[in-house]
């Protein structure tokens, strides 16, 4: 069954007293035992939820996992992950990293005894280079936040492989629609399901994948254990927006491309990053490992001091920090979704002043298109006189 089926289908079914379509919110925290020593497979919603087992189910499904596991955010996924690793163990991770995940890595999760290596992941000599005997696992974004580098993920399993790691891969910003890391070896994934699963930007949601039984079981401890779960509402939100995410992606992604080609014409923009443009470096690693190249467009103004008047210019663009809606978002990652990464480090890795973030949604390309040329004209104008 093709994937544009099986999302549409989610839930489908599965209520079987009723036969509703849509799939009912079990808003229960406990359930009656029907004798001693018996249990409907229900006992407190913390453990297991009908509604939160349908997601889960159907995102393990999709992304051709063993065990799915739906959380708070993205970040309660990432740090019921970390559960899985003990004080002395080391992680590497993509240098190029979300500023939330960094932050939960250096000011939290090094106080449990946890480090950390922020390596350059498209360059395999310097992941094997810091592979110590306590690293335990990669940690990769591709494409990532924000500068859209490609960790070619073939690579990195072999490497997982030779030295016993586990491979984990973020996957919110192509969604199983368009890249499933399992599939290519990978031992977990995650989203944050905020963005292009929940695609409307009304729901906070993450989402965890594993492969294998053993792995599994030891996440469903995890998550049991540490009690990060969605509620079942929220769940119900997340399966009603991934019913749409075929239609949705395959629209931010002809979006994308449109605007990604006009932001390299014009004079106000030095650099464009998108992995579908041919001139990205990691084009032909990304058109191998997945089939699709997303909705998210980063570029570089020419001058810092044309930043402000180009975010206060945009009309229908919003200026806001996340991402994977059906409206249009520009982010300043330096003063945003960066914000708690130190200034000398966001610059070495190449979040500088001059960076912004496009998350383009579903509206139609020549409004978008029209609005980024005047916001950029604008900033072109007022940005030189402020210089």
């Amino acid at each position: 069954m093709q994937m544009e089926t099986r999302l549409v289908q989610i839930g489908v079914g599965r209520d079987k007293t009723t036969g509703a379509l849509s799939f009912p919110v079990y808003q229960s925290t406990a359930y009656r035992h029907p004798a001693l020593g018996e249990s409907t497979g229900y006992d407190y919603t913390r453990t297991a939820n009908p509604t939160r087992d349908v997601l889960e189910q159907a995102i393990a499904s999709l992304e051709g996992g063993d065990g799915g596991f739906a959380c708070a955010s993205g970040m309660a996924a990432i740090q019921t992950i970390m559960g899985l690793f003990s004080q002395g163990d080391h992680l590497i991770v993509s240098l190029d990293l979300y500023g939330g995940t960094y932050r939960l890595f250096e000011q939290v999760m090094k106080r449990f005894g946890l480090s950390f290596d922020y390596v350059d992941l498209r360059d395999p000599a310097l992941v094997r280079a810091a592979i110590r005997s306590s690293t335990r696992a990669i940690l990769a974004e591709t494409p990532t936040n924000p500068l859209m580098q490609v960790t070619d993920l073939a690579q990195m399993v072999q490497i997982a492989r030779e030295h016993d790691l586990l491979l984990i891969v973020d996957n919110t910003f192509l969604s199983p629609y368009y890249q499933r890391p399992l599939e290519l070896g990978a031992d977990i994934v995650f989203h944050s399901a905020t963005k292009y699963l929940g695609g409307h930007n009304d729901v906070l949601a993450g989402l965890i994948v594993t492969k294998g039984s053993e792995l599994t079981e030891r996440m469903r401890f995890l998550h049991n254990s540490i009690g990060a779960v969605l509620g079942p509402q929220d769940c119900w939100l997340l399966m009603r927006g991934m019913k749409t995410l075929a239609l949705r992606m395959e629209r931010h992604q002809a979006n994308a491309f449109q605007i990604a080609r006009f932001l390299t014409t014009h004079p106000a923009v030095t650099e464009v990053f998108y992995t579908g443009l041919p001139e990205h470096e990691g084009h032909e690693v990304q058109r191998r490992q997945a089939s699709g190249f997303g909705g998210m467009v980063s570029f570089r103004i020419r001058h810092s001091s044309m930043v402000a008047p180009f975010l206060e210019s945009l009309q229908l663009i919003s200026f806001a920090e996340s991402l994977g809606g059906v409206e249009s978002l520009c982010t300043y990652p330096a003063t945003q979704t960066h914000a708690d990464v130190p200034p000398d480090i966001r610059q070495a890795v190449g979040v500088c002043d001059r960076l912004l973030r496009l998350s383009i949604g579903i509206e139609h390309a020549d409004d978008l298109t029209a609005d980024l040329r005047q916001a950029l004209d604008k900033a072109l104008e007022k940005g030189g006189e402020l210089s």
